[in-house]
């Protein structure tokens, strides 16, 4: 499990946005490239050639279970 200060100072390397801790992924708060990343072994795979672009509505439904804002 990543820790609350990992996660603190954790970004996007893409986009520098904040990242939510969505079971073992991270998902990007930047609604243009909604990246997801993998967390292997509670190592967070911060590769953007590794990462997934979420589709719009999946990439919604995250951000709501996690309060953030989507517009």
């Amino acid at each position: 499990m990543i820790s609350k200060e990992l996660l603190d100072i954790l970004c996007c390397p893409e986009t520098k946005a904040d990242l939510v801790l969505d079971g073992n992924c991270l998902v990007s708060v930047d609604k243009t490239t909604r990246r997801r990343y993998k967390i292997e072994n509670d190592i967070p795979i911060m590769l953007i050639e590794e990462s997934e672009q979420l589709d719009l509505d999946t990439w919604k439904e995250i951000m709501l279970r996690h309060n953030k804002q989507i517009d």
